[in-house]
């Protein structure tokens, strides 16, 4: 006999849970299924950072000098694996066209928006959520590094466009000032966009986490379990999960890099792809300390202070979801943070691994399916997954019942792809 709800929402991560809350406050029984233990994908391995700056997502490179780079795997940034292009190669020349000035203007404006409620979103949830996530949360902002005078200028100049076009605040700090907030790092930078509308988060897995207590106290269900045989019938949408069947009015597909498993099923074959990226924690040499999560912009890693330690994360590796890992660049990013600031021994015996679920136009989907009442997507946040996931829960529970939605959402919609 099927279990029935009002909404299914299949993937557990921060999308997922959001929608969850954000629906269970409106007044409807919802069923989140994922295999795995919610927040334990990609929305546990990430720099931890909401990022009200990133209203320009991240381009295909167009500079001739770093495609060169990336193309003879001399990139810290961005790497590729070669038996993976012939998969990938045209929605990442779908990418490569979107990223030219013309097109990548009218992305920025689009996007901007929905990075705009990043901040209030998760701040409506983190306040429901208690004290426990209070606790994670830094409202200091984090440093955009770089070490060429040149770098540290051209940024300046686009922070400045950017604070005039969208309300974004920033500091241009010097590398003397710069080294009396972070007096461990070593030297060898000019200097630093301090982002300070950003906030960061300690421990991203523990913050997902205790958003997703929120949505059990709510009333929200979690089964654990693969869901297969997605299908519509006159009643609404079934999943079988674990050899039961699953019912409800309407459906939410929140499975990121895995959301093609079910969407293809469906006749909905997007031109998503991943780009995966590693991260690994440190302890460091000498009780040094790190008090602001630090980008090393012309590098392309993160150093983050983090609840198990500094957290390394690494730039962009375009390769299939399921390939064997190849952290080539959390090793090319670890000796150049050494140079930068006294890491210790690596905390853990092998580095995480994840997906970012990409789209080549970089926004990510939202809403309802063209061709299947009912049906609700939220995939697609590439870099920007943990800080759009609740502002995406929010305008899905938002359409799916009827209201106006914060901001439009026809710019995301899955049209632009079919």
């Amino acid at each position: 006999m099927a279990s029935e709800h009002d909404v299914i929402i299949l993937g557990a991560g921060i999308v997922g849970i959001a929608t969850g809350i954000h629906l269970l406050r409106r007044g409807r029984s919802v069923l989140l299924v994922d295999k795995r233990e919610p927040g334990h994908e990609t929305s546990y391995g990430n720099a931890g950072i909401i990022q009200r700056e990133g209203v320009r997502p991240h381009a295909f490179p167009r500079d001739l000098a770093m495609l060169m780079q990336v193309g003879l795997h001399l990139s810290t940034a961005a790497r590729y694996e070669p038996m993976a292009l012939p998969r990938i190669a045209r929605p990442l020349w779908r990418y490569w066209w979107a990223s030219s000035p013309g097109h990548y203007r009218k992305i920025v404006e689009s996007y901007a928006p929905l990075i705009a409620r990043s901040i209030a979103a998760h701040s409506d949830l983190i306040l429901a959520a208690g004290p426990a996530a209070e606790a994670l949360i830094s409202r200091t902002g984090w440093f955009l590094a770089f070490r060429s005078e040149h770098g540290l200028r051209a940024e300046a100049a686009k922070a400045e466009e950017d604070r005039q076009r969208f309300g974004i605040a920033h500091h241009v700090v010097e590398w003397p000032e710069l080294k009396t907030i972070e007096p461990d790092l070593k030297g060898g930078l000019a200097g630093a966009i301090h982002w300070t509308d950003p906030w960061t988060v300690r421990d991203p897995g523990a913050l997902v986490a205790e958003y997703f207590a929120l949505f059990q106290r709510l009333g929200g269900t979690f089964l654990a379990g693969t869901a297969e045989d997605l299908a519509q019938d006159r009643d609404g949408w079934t999943a079988t999960v674990d050899g039961q069947r699953q019912s409800g009015r309407q459906a939410v597909v929140a499975l990121g890099p895995w959301s093609p498993e079910v969407l293809d099923r469906l006749g909905y074959r997007l031109p998503l792809f991943v780009k995966r990226g590693y991260h690994m924690h440190y302890g460091t040499e000498g009780g040094a300390k790190l008090n602001h999560l630090v980008l090393d912009a012309e590098v392309g890693y993160v150093l983050a202070p983090m609840a198990k330690g500094i957290r390394l994360t690494t730039g962009a590796e375009f390769a299939l979801r399921d390939a064997a890992p190849t952290p080539v660049q959390l090793g090319k990013a670890e000796k150049a943070a050494r140079e930068l600031f006294p890491l210790g021994e690596r905390l853990e015996p092998a580095p995480w691994k994840g997906a970012r679920p990409c789209t080549p136009d970089m926004m990510p989907i939202i809403g309802e399916a063209p061709r299947h009442k009912g049906l609700y997507v939220g995939i697609g946040h590439a870099h920007h997954g943990f800080t759009l996931g609740p502002a995406t829960g929010e305008l899905l529970a938002q359409s799916m019942t009827g209201e106006p939605t914060a901001i439009d959402i026809a710019p995301f919609a899955m049209q632009r792809f079919l």
